[in-house]
């Protein structure tokens, strides 16, 4: 058998009462079936047992209910159901729980923001739910726990302390004196350098797992250019502009913190000044004797090296280990101020679950100069490769790989075929600019991919927009910057594409091309199903097997966040946050939309 995550492994999560997976339902059975976790299970694969819906029937599948949570902004939150009850959190840190049948409030939790500088935009991808508390993390750098049955605060604990924000504050400083350059004129500031928290809390027996983002973003601008507006990302060598990403262990009752993983770990974080990477691409511009000059002048450029925490991790119990994915270092595509491989970002790394001890890491690009964060979530399976079944931990990456790694030990076993057009990877940013694809958005960006054990398949979401890399000198008259890079998003050449890999090969079994780069997920199903929206509004579903588009939908507002499916008295439903991105210029919104096959006393809303 290819895979047996569906069975053994959920029996063993089974032994963990507040994680227990849902009793599955399907089209025979009038049990109820959660979406209780971000990615259904804790190995993230987003893959669902029910099969009430079909390749045969779901072209009669139909809104059942619709909410406007009245908070509008990029909406990418995963709802969360158990026992009947969606909890969803809003663009700006809102949490409401509603009937997930009817999609009736039983309450609204508002978060009151202590800042307005948040360094990613407004989004939330979700909250964790478990011992009658729903966990969020916010824009503000807090944990709340909310009162599951209330929405009252329980508690709140703060992922950021003061240390951390006085380095921000400095970060936000090293900034100002390039705005005058004249790039840059007409520029407006969307975001930039510091601390804020957007990922889905992941719950595991009563530890609270959960971390920060905005260490390495660097500065987001919007430009004014002859064809319109433009997306531009900067980095600064030589200047206070990073800060250092972490993940943090909470006790799911009290609050109380129990450990803290960083990123970036120390003074070795220099590492290596590789020619290539681990799995053999070339860093061909890479000049390796000339950061070795200037280790010693930025031995300290740890302190503020970046490496945010964007993904949910995936949890083996059985061998205590979790797994993130971490950012790119800082400065951001800058790297004259950060010499050596920069050991940790851009990697895939497993930790202790109660210690938060680094078991392994395998960093999939040295010396980032390009924005290629481990975003996406790591998803768990069991599959058979080289004629034996193998315990892994896959990640579909920005520059347009799926990743497989060994559980344990971090060999990698398989890199997939390209799910994305590949053009001058790993070319640094130059004087005169270098187009490479991917680039800073992906491949596949935060957006989760799906795993199949039914057809031992992964379901990727992915984009295709090249940009082109700069960098520039400094005359000195900026104090301590050195140089400058930064990108821009290239012309009309931007698209979608919904790949399906064999997991066992790594190779492409079938795409789909859309109009629009795909943000937000994909949701794959036992009927032998795919879900995933489009910034333009449709919300589709295809048949896994050969990527043929069953159905579709148009919602008002860009759908790019992840969908799920659920059932309630033995009815399957399937729901999506629609409130764009606006980011990627997707018209944004606030809706939660809700599908089902046709049934009396639906409501609409």
């Amino acid at each position: 058998m290819d895979n047996r995550l569906t069975g053994n492994r959920n029996r063993r999560l089974g032994a963990f009462a507040a994680l227990s997976l849902a009793t599955v339902a399907s089209a025979t059975g009038a049990a109820d079936a959660d979406w209780p976790v971000f990615g259904n299970d804790l190995a993230n694969g987003r893959y669902s047992q029910l099969e009430q819906l079909t390749t045969d029937n779901v072209a009669d599948l139909q809104l059942a209910w619709r909410v406007d949570t009245g908070k509008r902004g990029s909406f990418q939150a995963t709802p969360i159901v158990r026992e009947g009850i969606m909890y969803v959190s809003t663009p700006f840190n809102h949490v409401l729980a509603l009937d997930a049948a009817s999609g009736a409030q039983r309450w609204r939790y508002e978060h009151v923001l202590t800042t307005k500088e948040f360094c990613c935009g407004p989004a939330n991808r979700g909250v964790g739910v478990a011992h009658g508390r729903v966990y969020m993390a916010t824009l503000d750098g807090q944990l709340v726990a909310l009162d599951a049955g209330t929405g009252e605060l329980a508690w709140q604990a703060p992922i950021v302390d003061a240390e951390a924000r006085s380095q921000q504050a400095q970060a936000r400083e090293a900034i100002t004196p390039l705005m005058g350059d004249s790039t840059f004129s007409g520029a407006k500031v969307t975001g930039g350098t510091g601390y804020s928290a957007n990922m889905a809390p992941q719950v595991v027996g009563d530890t609270v797992l959960v971390g920060i983002t905005g260490a390495g973003y660097g500065l987001h601008l919007d430009l004014e250019r002859e064809a319109g507006e433009a997306l531009s990302v900067v980095g600064l060598a030589g200047g206070l502009n990073g800060l250092r990403g972490f993940l943090v262990a909470y006790d799911a009752h009290t609050g109380q913190e129990r450990w803290r993983w960083y990123s970036v770990q120390g003074p070795d974080w220099a590492g290596e000044y590789a020619e290539r990477t681990a799995y053999g691409a070339e860093l061909a511009d890479r000049d390796g004797e000339a950061e070795r000059v200037r280790a010693e002048e930025f031995a300290e450029s740890w302190r503020l090296g970046g490496g945010s925490i964007w993904t949910t991790p995936a949890v083996d119990l059985e061998l205590g280990l979790l797994y993130i994915g971490t950012g790119n270092p800082a400065p951001q595509m800058a790297g004259e101020s950060r010499p050596g491989d920069n050991r940790d970002t851009v990697s895939l790394v497993a930790l202790d679950l109660k210690t938060g001890r680094e078991a392994w890491a395998y960093q999939q690009v040295p010396h980032d100069v390009w924005g290629y964060d481990v975003a996406s979530p790591p998803v768990l399976a069991s599959v058979f490769i080289d004629g034996a079944i193998r315990e892994v931990v896959a990640q579909a990456s920005k520059t347009g790989w799926i990743f497989m790694h060994d559980r344990r030990t971090g060999e990698l076993l398989q890199r997939s075929e390209p799910f994305v057009p590949q053009r001058n990877l790993f070319r640094a940013p130059s004087a005169e600019g270098v187009e490479v694809a991917p680039a800073i958005l992906g491949g596949a960006s935060w957006s989760p991919m799906a795993y199949s054990p039914a057809s031992a398949s992964f379901f990727v979401a992915a984009i295709h927009q090249p940009a082109t890399y700069y960098i520039r000198s400094l005359d000195g008259s900026q104090g301590p910057l050195r140089s400058y890079a930064y990108m821009e998003l290239s012309g009309e050449e931007r698209w979608g594409l919904l790949s399906a890999l064999d997991a066992r090969t790594g190779r492409l079994r079938w795409q789909q091309r859309t109009a629009q780069p795909l943000v937000g997920g994909v949701l794959a199903t036992a009927g032998g199903l795919l879900f995933c929206g489009e910034g333009d509004g449709h919300f589709n579903a295809y048949d896994a097997e050969n990527g043929e588009r069953l159905w579709r939908w148009r919602a008002p507002y860009g759908v790019n966040a992840p969908p799920v499916t659920y059932s309630v008295d033995g009815r399957q439903y399937v729901a999506v946050a629609a409130g764009g991105n606006a980011l990627f210029g997707f018209a944004t919104g606030d809706a939660i939309l809700t599908f089902a096959l046709p049934a009396q006393g639906d409501v609409r809303r």
